[in-house]
């Protein structure tokens, strides 16, 4: 079976959910806090992904509640969503190690040096 990549916001929310339920602006901090400030999801980007990994069958809404009027949903990984970020986590290492390993026999050339 082939692994699908997964885009990298998704990757982000999939692993903001991964150690407990959030809802929407709490998965959009802690998508800040993963990745060191690099990544900011929308709110327009997150929901478009929630809504498709909904669908998917990636994500689940765990709670809704009524705060100030509007209605808060928390989302929480299903088992298939676990199973998503632990083959994309798996995949990422494997391509990182064969990075580091083909770093490792990397042997610059002296400066000023020409083949």
């Amino acid at each position: 079976m082939t692994i699908r990549q997964l885009q990298e916001p998704t990757r982000l929310v999939l692993t903001a959910l991964a150690d407990t339920p959030r809802h929407g602006y709490a998965i959009i901090q802690e998508v800040l806090a993963i990745s060191d400030g690099q990544s900011r999801l929308s709110t327009g980007t997150l929901y478009t992904a929630l809504d498709r990994l909904l669908q998917q069958g990636l994500v689940r809404i765990d709670s809704e509640e009524v705060v100030s009027g509007r209605l808060r949903r928390t989302f929480a990984l299903t088992d298939q969503g676990q199973d998503a970020l632990a083959r994309e986590a798996a995949r990422l290492r494997a391509a990182a190690t064969e990075a580091e390993r083909r770093l490792g026999s990397f042997r610059p050339r002296p400066h000023g040096a020409t083949s």
